[in-house]
């Protein structure tokens, strides 16, 4: 599974530890060490992942990663920070980033969120054409990674994206916070389970008509959430 792969850290022998790591798992990697030139080596190429540090010159890792979703850019990027409050995690997670990791960090581990983004990534795009999930007006397309509501485009992260297209997948199944963290991120042992509340009231904000009352977007109180045809109803829900 070879990448195009971006380490964006202004830490010389930190981004010499993961580049030697990428490259051992067959990547090819581009280190730059700041801000600016990440947006610029993002946009110059066509990377299928961005290894981003949040602490860097000229333009931080957050102003990046908001940048590249505004332009709709679509690699993957994961986060490398010495932030660990939870409120630092959900922002980075908000903004748009698909994963999250603290420093001091385990590179082995590093290695293996990456592979776990990759496959995501590559599974979602390598889907069969014409493929479209429907829930009511709520049209997914795993393929162009396309969420329309009503026939009106929506635009989503590749993490609300994933999440949405894993429970367009099965409408009216519960899913647990648990099992939503499993499909956003494989595994994650520093993000709590109130990452997957900010993608939720993201994606109402999204996809419902009034985000405070959803019809769409339900959770079931003491287990999880669940993505229903508004028209079918939701007994057992709740729209908070």
């Amino acid at each position: 599974m070879c990448a195009n792969v971006i380490v964006a850290e202004d830490d010389a022998k930190q981004a010499e530890l993961v580049r030697r790591y990428l490259e051992r798992e067959g990547h090819a990697v581009t280190v730059v060490s700041d801000g600016l030139a990440a947006l610029e080596q993002a946009r110059r190429g066509r990377p299928d992942l961005l290894v981003l540090d949040v602490m860097m010159p000229r333009a931080d890792g957050l102003d990046v990663v908001r940048i590249l979703r505004a332009e709709e850019r679509e690699l993957a990027v994961l986060m490398l920070t010495a932030r660990a409050t939870e409120d630092d995690l959900l922002l980075g997670l908000d903004l748009g980033a698909d994963d999250y990791m603290t420093k001091p960090y385990s590179p082995r581990e590093l290695m293996a969120r990456v592979r776990t983004l990759l496959r995501r990534t590559r599974r979602e795009t390598g889907r069969e054409d014409g493929h479209i999930l429907r829930v009511g007006s709520l049209a997914v397309d795993p393929v162009r990674h396309e969420v329309a509501v009503d026939g009106v485009g929506v635009e989503c992260t590749p993490g609300e994206f994933r999440l949405l297209a894993a429970m367009a997948a099965e409408p009216g199944r519960v899913f647990t916070r648990e099992q939503l963290l499993a499909e956003l991120h494989g595994f994650d042992r520093y993000i709590s389970s109130r990452t997957v509340d900010v993608h939720i009231m993201n994606l109402r904000k999204k996809i419902e008509r009034a985000p405070r009352r959803p019809a769409r977007l339900l959770t079931v109180f003491g287990v999880g959430y669940k993505l229903m045809d508004p028209l079918k109803g939701a007994p057992g829900a709740s729209a908070r």
